[in-house]
Protein backbone atom coordinates (compact mmCIF):
# COMPACT_ATOMS: atom_id res chain seq x y z
CA UNK A 1 0.00 0.00 0.00
CA UNK A 2 2.89 2.36 0.85
CA UNK A 3 4.52 1.68 -2.52
CA UNK A 4 1.24 2.35 -4.31
CA UNK A 5 0.83 5.60 -2.36
CA UNK A 6 4.36 6.70 -3.31
CA UNK A 7 3.67 5.83 -6.96
CA UNK A 8 0.41 7.79 -6.86
CA UNK A 9 2.13 10.82 -5.31
CA UNK A 10 4.87 10.77 -7.94
CA UNK A 11 2.24 10.92 -10.69
CA UNK A 12 -0.01 13.37 -8.80
CA UNK A 13 -2.71 10.76 -8.20
CA UNK A 14 -4.66 10.13 -5.07
CA UNK A 15 -4.38 6.60 -3.66
CA UNK A 16 -8.04 6.00 -4.49
CA UNK A 17 -7.52 7.01 -8.13
CA UNK A 18 -4.47 4.75 -8.39
CA UNK A 19 -6.29 1.81 -6.81
CA UNK A 20 -9.28 2.34 -9.06
CA UNK A 21 -7.02 2.28 -12.11
CA UNK A 22 -5.09 -0.81 -10.97
CA UNK A 23 -8.22 -2.76 -10.09
CA UNK A 24 -9.86 -1.79 -13.36
CA UNK A 25 -6.82 -2.92 -15.33
CA UNK A 26 -6.63 -6.26 -13.46
CA UNK A 27 -10.33 -6.77 -14.13
CA UNK A 28 -9.74 -6.11 -17.83
CA UNK A 29 -6.90 -8.66 -17.95
CA UNK A 30 -9.06 -11.25 -16.19
CA UNK A 31 -11.94 -10.74 -18.65
CA UNK A 32 -9.67 -10.95 -21.69
CA UNK A 33 -8.28 -14.35 -20.64
CA UNK A 34 -11.48 -15.57 -18.98
CA UNK A 35 -12.69 -18.08 -21.58
CA UNK A 36 -9.26 -19.40 -22.59
CA UNK A 37 -8.97 -22.01 -19.76
CA UNK A 38 -12.37 -23.55 -20.59
CA UNK A 39 -11.57 -23.60 -24.31
CA UNK A 40 -8.31 -25.42 -23.53
CA UNK A 41 -10.06 -27.82 -21.11
CA UNK A 42 -12.67 -28.74 -23.73
CA UNK A 43 -9.92 -29.30 -26.30
CA UNK A 44 -7.91 -31.56 -23.97
CA UNK A 45 -10.99 -33.56 -23.01
CA UNK A 46 -12.30 -33.70 -26.58
CA UNK A 47 -15.68 -33.05 -25.00
CA UNK A 48 -17.86 -30.26 -23.62
CA UNK A 49 -20.14 -32.40 -21.47
CA UNK A 50 -18.94 -30.76 -18.27
CA UNK A 51 -20.22 -27.28 -19.06
CA UNK A 52 -23.89 -26.35 -19.35
CA UNK A 53 -24.96 -24.86 -22.66
CA UNK A 54 -27.82 -23.11 -20.85
CA UNK A 55 -25.18 -21.37 -18.71
CA UNK A 56 -23.29 -20.14 -21.78
CA UNK A 57 -26.45 -19.13 -23.64
CA UNK A 58 -27.84 -16.97 -20.82
CA UNK A 59 -24.38 -15.47 -20.30
CA UNK A 60 -24.22 -14.64 -24.01
CA UNK A 61 -27.62 -12.92 -23.80
CA UNK A 62 -26.24 -10.89 -20.89
CA UNK A 63 -23.25 -9.81 -22.98
CA UNK A 64 -25.54 -8.87 -25.88
CA UNK A 65 -27.72 -6.68 -23.67
CA UNK A 66 -24.57 -5.20 -22.14
CA UNK A 67 -23.26 -4.32 -25.60
CA UNK A 68 -26.51 -2.75 -26.76
CA UNK A 69 -26.82 -0.83 -23.51
CA UNK A 70 -23.25 0.46 -23.78
CA UNK A 71 -23.82 1.67 -27.35
CA UNK A 72 -27.17 3.23 -26.41
CA UNK A 73 -25.67 5.05 -23.42
CA UNK A 74 -22.79 6.32 -25.55
CA UNK A 75 -20.07 4.88 -23.35
CA UNK A 76 -16.41 5.26 -24.24
CA UNK A 77 -15.15 3.27 -27.27
CA UNK A 78 -12.97 0.98 -25.16
CA UNK A 79 -16.01 -0.24 -23.19
CA UNK A 80 -17.92 -0.89 -26.41
CA UNK A 81 -14.92 -2.67 -27.97
CA UNK A 82 -14.66 -4.93 -24.90
CA UNK A 83 -18.37 -5.71 -25.06
CA UNK A 84 -17.95 -6.74 -28.70
CA UNK A 85 -14.95 -8.91 -27.78
CA UNK A 86 -16.95 -10.65 -25.04
CA UNK A 87 -19.75 -11.47 -27.49
CA UNK A 88 -17.35 -12.99 -30.01
CA UNK A 89 -15.55 -14.94 -27.27
CA UNK A 90 -18.90 -16.29 -26.04
CA UNK A 91 -19.81 -17.38 -29.56
CA UNK A 92 -16.46 -19.14 -29.94
CA UNK A 93 -16.96 -21.15 -26.74
CA UNK A 94 -20.58 -21.97 -27.59
CA UNK A 95 -19.56 -23.09 -31.10
CA UNK A 96 -16.84 -25.33 -29.64
CA UNK A 97 -19.29 -26.90 -27.19
CA UNK A 98 -21.92 -27.51 -29.89
CA UNK A 99 -19.28 -29.06 -32.16
CA UNK A 100 -18.06 -31.50 -29.50
CA UNK A 101 -21.59 -32.37 -28.37
CA UNK A 102 -22.78 -33.09 -31.91
CA UNK A 103 -19.67 -35.00 -33.00
CA UNK A 104 -19.52 -37.09 -29.81
CA UNK A 105 -23.23 -37.88 -30.01
CA UNK A 106 -22.82 -38.99 -33.64
CA UNK A 107 -19.83 -41.15 -32.70
CA UNK A 108 -21.72 -42.74 -29.79
CA UNK A 109 -24.69 -43.46 -32.05
CA UNK A 110 -22.49 -45.18 -34.63
CA UNK A 111 -20.81 -47.28 -31.92
CA UNK A 112 -24.22 -48.28 -30.56
CA UNK A 113 -25.41 -49.31 -34.02
CA UNK A 114 -22.28 -51.41 -34.62
CA UNK A 115 -22.68 -53.06 -31.21
CA UNK A 116 -26.32 -53.87 -31.94
CA UNK A 117 -25.42 -55.35 -35.32
CA UNK A 118 -22.66 -57.55 -33.98
CA UNK A 119 -24.54 -58.68 -30.87
CA UNK A 120 -23.28 -61.53 -28.73
CA UNK A 121 -21.85 -64.50 -30.61
CA UNK A 122 -23.90 -67.69 -30.17
CA UNK A 123 -21.05 -69.81 -31.51
CA UNK A 124 -18.92 -69.20 -28.42
CA UNK A 125 -17.63 -72.56 -27.04
CA UNK A 126 -19.63 -73.90 -24.14
CA UNK A 127 -16.51 -74.43 -22.02
CA UNK A 128 -15.40 -70.80 -22.42
CA UNK A 129 -18.86 -69.56 -21.43
CA UNK A 130 -18.88 -71.75 -18.33
CA UNK A 131 -15.24 -71.29 -17.49
CA UNK A 132 -15.97 -68.18 -15.47
CA UNK A 133 -18.36 -70.14 -13.31
CA UNK A 134 -15.57 -72.59 -12.23
CA UNK A 135 -17.95 -75.56 -12.32
CA UNK A 136 -16.63 -79.12 -12.13
CA UNK A 137 -12.92 -78.21 -12.25
CA UNK A 138 -10.84 -79.59 -9.34
CA UNK A 139 -9.48 -76.85 -7.11
CA UNK A 140 -11.29 -74.15 -9.02
CA UNK A 141 -13.23 -72.90 -6.00
CA UNK A 142 -10.07 -72.64 -3.90
CA UNK A 143 -8.29 -70.74 -6.66
CA UNK A 144 -11.28 -68.48 -7.06
CA UNK A 145 -11.38 -67.77 -3.31
CA UNK A 146 -7.65 -67.00 -3.22
CA UNK A 147 -7.94 -64.76 -6.25
CA UNK A 148 -10.86 -62.96 -4.62
CA UNK A 149 -8.78 -62.29 -1.51
CA UNK A 150 -5.91 -60.99 -3.64
CA UNK A 151 -8.29 -58.70 -5.52
CA UNK A 152 -9.66 -57.40 -2.21
CA UNK A 153 -6.18 -56.64 -0.89
CA UNK A 154 -4.99 -55.11 -4.15
CA UNK A 155 -8.25 -53.17 -4.39
CA UNK A 156 -7.60 -51.66 -0.96
CA UNK A 157 -4.10 -50.67 -2.01
CA UNK A 158 -5.45 -49.14 -5.22
CA UNK A 159 -8.07 -47.21 -3.25
CA UNK A 160 -5.42 -45.81 -0.93
CA UNK A 161 -3.15 -44.96 -3.84
CA UNK A 162 -5.97 -43.32 -5.73
CA UNK A 163 -6.82 -41.14 -2.73
CA UNK A 164 -3.20 -40.06 -2.37
CA UNK A 165 -2.82 -39.31 -6.06
CA UNK A 166 -6.15 -37.51 -6.16
CA UNK A 167 -5.16 -35.29 -3.24
CA UNK A 168 -1.80 -34.54 -4.86
CA UNK A 169 -3.54 -33.76 -8.14
CA UNK A 170 -5.92 -31.35 -6.42
CA UNK A 171 -3.03 -29.57 -4.72
CA UNK A 172 -1.18 -29.24 -8.02
CA UNK A 173 -4.27 -27.89 -9.77
CA UNK A 174 -4.91 -25.29 -7.10
CA UNK A 175 -1.23 -24.26 -7.06
CA UNK A 176 -1.10 -23.97 -10.84
CA UNK A 177 -4.28 -21.92 -10.90
CA UNK A 178 -3.09 -19.68 -8.05
CA UNK A 179 0.09 -18.93 -10.00
CA UNK A 180 -2.02 -18.11 -13.08
CA UNK A 181 -4.16 -15.70 -11.06
CA UNK A 182 -1.07 -13.97 -9.66
CA UNK A 183 0.36 -13.61 -13.17
CA UNK A 184 -2.92 -12.11 -14.40
CA UNK A 185 -2.84 -9.61 -11.51
CA UNK A 186 0.77 -8.68 -12.31
CA UNK A 187 -0.05 -8.28 -16.00
CA UNK A 188 -3.03 -6.07 -15.19
CA UNK A 189 -1.04 -3.89 -12.79
CA UNK A 190 1.84 -3.60 -15.26
CA UNK A 191 -0.62 -2.69 -18.02
CA UNK A 192 -2.03 0.10 -15.90
CA UNK A 193 1.45 1.52 -15.17
CA UNK A 194 2.32 1.46 -18.88
CA UNK A 195 -1.00 3.07 -19.82
CA UNK A 196 -0.57 5.77 -17.20
CA UNK A 197 3.02 6.60 -18.13
CA UNK A 198 2.18 6.71 -21.83
CA UNK A 199 -0.77 8.99 -21.20
CA UNK A 200 -3.36 6.51 -22.44
CA UNK A 201 -5.04 6.31 -19.02
CA UNK A 202 -6.11 9.31 -16.95
CA UNK A 203 -8.43 9.33 -13.95
CA UNK A 204 -11.91 10.43 -14.97
CA UNK A 205 -13.18 13.48 -13.06
CA UNK A 206 -15.91 12.42 -10.69
CA UNK A 207 -17.99 15.46 -11.46
CA UNK A 208 -18.22 14.46 -15.12
CA UNK A 209 -19.88 11.12 -14.42
CA UNK A 210 -23.34 10.78 -15.80
CA UNK A 211 -26.19 10.73 -13.36
CA UNK A 212 -29.13 8.35 -13.77
CA UNK A 213 -31.21 11.20 -15.19
CA UNK A 214 -28.68 11.67 -17.97
CA UNK A 215 -28.62 8.00 -18.91
CA UNK A 216 -31.23 6.91 -21.48
CA UNK A 217 -33.96 4.89 -19.84
CA UNK A 218 -33.60 2.09 -22.39
CA UNK A 219 -29.86 1.80 -21.75
CA UNK A 220 -30.47 1.66 -18.00
CA UNK A 221 -33.08 -1.08 -18.45
CA UNK A 222 -30.65 -3.07 -20.60
CA UNK A 223 -28.02 -2.65 -17.90
CA UNK A 224 -30.31 -4.22 -15.33
CA UNK A 225 -31.31 -6.92 -17.83
CA UNK A 226 -27.67 -7.87 -18.35
CA UNK A 227 -27.18 -8.01 -14.56
CA UNK A 228 -30.16 -10.38 -14.27
CA UNK A 229 -28.72 -12.58 -17.05
CA UNK A 230 -25.32 -12.72 -15.38
CA UNK A 231 -26.98 -13.64 -12.09
CA UNK A 232 -29.12 -16.36 -13.64
CA UNK A 233 -26.49 -17.81 -15.97
CA UNK A 234 -24.64 -19.89 -13.39
CA UNK A 235 -27.77 -21.48 -11.93
CA UNK A 236 -28.01 -24.16 -14.69
CA UNK A 237 -24.34 -25.00 -14.16
CA UNK A 238 -24.77 -25.30 -10.40
CA UNK A 239 -27.81 -27.55 -10.89
CA UNK A 240 -25.91 -29.68 -13.42
CA UNK A 241 -22.95 -30.12 -11.06
CA UNK A 242 -25.26 -31.03 -8.19
CA UNK A 243 -27.30 -33.50 -10.26
CA UNK A 244 -24.23 -35.28 -11.64
CA UNK A 245 -22.22 -34.83 -8.42
CA UNK A 246 -19.21 -34.00 -10.55
CA UNK A 247 -17.25 -31.02 -11.85
CA UNK A 248 -15.39 -33.08 -14.46
CA UNK A 249 -14.81 -31.14 -17.66
CA UNK A 250 -14.99 -27.73 -15.96
CA UNK A 251 -11.95 -25.49 -15.73
CA UNK A 252 -11.39 -24.25 -12.19
CA UNK A 253 -9.27 -21.38 -13.54
CA UNK A 254 -12.25 -20.23 -15.63
CA UNK A 255 -14.28 -19.57 -12.48
CA UNK A 256 -11.29 -18.18 -10.58
CA UNK A 257 -10.76 -15.57 -13.29
CA UNK A 258 -14.47 -14.80 -13.23
CA UNK A 259 -14.27 -14.21 -9.47
CA UNK A 260 -11.15 -12.08 -9.90
CA UNK A 261 -12.70 -10.03 -12.70
CA UNK A 262 -15.91 -9.34 -10.79
CA UNK A 263 -14.14 -8.52 -7.52
CA UNK A 264 -11.64 -6.10 -9.08
CA UNK A 265 -14.33 -4.58 -11.31
CA UNK A 266 -16.49 -3.74 -8.30
CA UNK A 267 -13.46 -2.50 -6.35
CA UNK A 268 -12.44 -0.25 -9.25
CA UNK A 269 -15.89 1.37 -9.29
CA UNK A 270 -16.06 1.86 -5.54
CA UNK A 271 -12.54 3.27 -5.25
CA UNK A 272 -13.26 5.72 -8.07
CA UNK A 273 -16.10 7.44 -6.22
CA UNK A 274 -18.58 6.86 -3.44
CA UNK A 275 -20.94 9.62 -4.53
CA UNK A 276 -24.61 8.66 -4.61
CA UNK A 277 -25.26 9.47 -8.28
CA UNK A 278 -22.16 7.62 -9.44
CA UNK A 279 -23.04 4.63 -7.27
CA UNK A 280 -26.60 4.47 -8.60
CA UNK A 281 -25.39 4.73 -12.19
CA UNK A 282 -23.16 1.70 -11.73
CA UNK A 283 -25.56 -0.21 -9.44
CA UNK A 284 -26.69 -2.75 -12.11
CA UNK A 285 -23.11 -3.81 -12.79
CA UNK A 286 -22.28 -3.90 -9.07
CA UNK A 287 -25.30 -6.13 -8.43
CA UNK A 288 -24.27 -8.44 -11.26
CA UNK A 289 -20.68 -8.63 -10.02
CA UNK A 290 -21.60 -9.28 -6.38
CA UNK A 291 -24.22 -11.89 -7.26
CA UNK A 292 -21.97 -13.83 -9.62
CA UNK A 293 -19.23 -13.83 -6.99
CA UNK A 294 -21.62 -15.58 -4.58
CA UNK A 295 -22.55 -18.13 -7.25
CA UNK A 296 -18.89 -18.69 -8.13
CA UNK A 297 -18.29 -19.44 -4.45
CA UNK A 298 -20.99 -22.14 -4.66
CA UNK A 299 -19.21 -23.68 -7.67
CA UNK A 300 -15.90 -23.63 -5.77
CA UNK A 301 -17.64 -25.54 -2.98
CA UNK A 302 -18.82 -28.08 -5.54
CA UNK A 303 -15.25 -28.43 -6.83
CA UNK A 304 -14.17 -29.15 -3.27
CA UNK A 305 -17.00 -31.61 -2.62
CA UNK A 306 -16.96 -33.57 -5.87
CA UNK A 307 -13.44 -32.95 -7.15
CA UNK A 308 -12.02 -34.68 -10.18
CA UNK A 309 -13.17 -38.29 -10.50
CA UNK A 310 -11.13 -39.15 -13.56
CA UNK A 311 -7.84 -39.70 -11.75
CA UNK A 312 -9.30 -41.99 -9.10
CA UNK A 313 -11.18 -44.06 -11.65
CA UNK A 314 -8.07 -44.41 -13.79
CA UNK A 315 -6.05 -45.72 -10.85
CA UNK A 316 -8.77 -48.15 -9.73
CA UNK A 317 -9.13 -49.57 -13.21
Amino acid sequence: MAGLTALADSFHLTPHEALSGVFGSISLAAWIFLLVPQLVENYKQGSAEGISLAFLTVWFIGDITNLVGAVWAGLVPTVIALAVYFCFADLLLIAQCVYYNVSNARRARKASELSAQSGSSEEEPLLSRRGSENIGLPGSRRRSSAASRRRTLSGGRRDSLSKILEEESKNRVWLRNAISVVLICCAGAAGWVIAWKSGVWRPAPVGDDKSPTGTPMGAEILGYASAVCYLGARIPQIIKNQRERSCDGLSLLFFLLSLLGNATYGAGILFHSQERDYFLTNLPWLIGSLGTMVEDAVIFLQFHMYGEKTLASAVVE
